[in-house]
């Protein structure tokens, strides 16, 4: 009868072991917990959520995409997908039949949106937040990737969604997921933070349709919180990088490498003929006529880095400026308290 109890004793010991959720702990400290231990050991998943999409895009033999389900490199399609060749639109639903939802990754003031920023492409938006706000995932999917990316993203999570679209969410200070991870919209997969190469808190918010990025505003109504249309028409001229202010056969050159340390495009300089491809994208060609056309002058910005003992007066009177101006290009309140290390434009 002892030998009986004792048995039963072990093997309910064993299985409540096995229940209980695992501590895991990353070489950048990134702690977060999980008692899906499959994701884990998941090693068959092909990496395809939108099987229409990827029929449509695969037997296109002038596109010759690739995208596989690669959890430790950025862009699983080593960023040599091109639309230069398409001539089709493709419909894609945002609000697909599997996961319909949507949700703001972040309520915060948008300080930076996609397009060209200081001489170079930003590939996303940036959003204002305090580190260890709860970042959420914009819709349901699968979590291809979450680390550190030497890239300049810093703690990064990409989620693969159903409609066939990829979101990244980066300069996280703690990431709550892990790759092959089911997610739904709303749900929490990271805190808000200030890794990689980051000015200040922020949440650095991209979406890509296979490697290619696209502006998160043809998508989301930041302001309202909300898709702006559940259809969304692919074509290539959504894909067009524009450089307002910038004449396009002018932009510096650095490097175009596709390897990780290079990852984070809107931190690199870069010097483009019209026509080139950059990340995949093709550049408006741009005419004779056009060419001749004189730049119209770039805006000119400037930031401060909160200091100890620094106030918005303070700030204000260093920079020969005014607390109501610095309100307006920040949208923030006069009474808002900034914090040590914080970022601020200032003109």
């Amino acid at each position: 009868m002892r030998k009986i109890i004792l048995g039963i004793f072990i093997l309910t010991s064993v299985i409540a072991f096995g229940q209980q959720r695992r501590a895991i702990k990353t070489n950048e400290d990134l702690i977060f917990d999980t008692d899906q231990e499959e994701f884990l050991l998941e090693n068959t998943f092909d990496g395809i959520l939108n099987h229409d999409i990827h029929r449509q895009v695969t037997t296109n033999e002038k596109l010759n995409f690739s995208q596989t389900w690669d959890t430790e490199t950025c862009f699983s399609s080593r960023k040599r997908n091109s639309f230069s060749q398409m001539n089709d639109t493709l419909w894609l639903c945002v609000g697909d039949t599997v996961s319909k939802e949507f949700k703001i990754p972040f309520d915060g003031y948008v300080t930076s949106r996609f397009g060209p920023r200081h001489g170079r492409p930003h590939q996303g938006i940036d959003i204002s937040l305090k580190t260890g706000d709860m970042i959420y995932a914009a819709w349901g999917g699968k979590v291809r990737y979450a680390k550190f990316n030497k890239g300049g993203y810093g703690n990064l999570v990409v989620i693969r969604h159903y409609n066939g679209l990829e979101t990244f969410y980066a300069h996280l200070s703690k990431l709550l997921v892990i790759p092959n991870q089911e997610v739904r919209a709303g749900e929490p997969i990271g805190l808000g933070g200030n890794t990689g190469h980051s000015f200040g808190a922020h949440l650095h918010f991209e979406v890509r349709f296979y490697d290619i990025p696209i502006n998160p505003d043809h998508i989301i109504d930041f302001a309202n919180k909300n898709v702006r249309d559940e259809n969304l028409l692919v074509h290539k001229d959504i894909f067009k990088v524009n450089y307002p202010g910038v004449n396009p056969s002018r932009i510096r050159e650095n490097n175009l490498d596709n390897q990780e340390e290079d990852e984070h495009d809107h931190e690199q300089d870069l010097t483009i003929e019209s026509g080139e491809m950059v990340a995949g994208v093709a550049l408006p060609i741009v005419n004779k006529l056009e060419k001749t056309t004189p730049a119209p002058a770039r805006e000119f910005r400037k930031y401060h880095r909160v200091k100890s003992g620094d106030s918005l007066s303070k700030i204000a009177k260093q920079n020969n400026t005014t607390i109501e101006k610095i309100c307006q290009l920040n949208g923030i309140r006069p009474t808002k308290t900034i914090d040590v290390g914080e970022t601020i434009r200032v003109k």
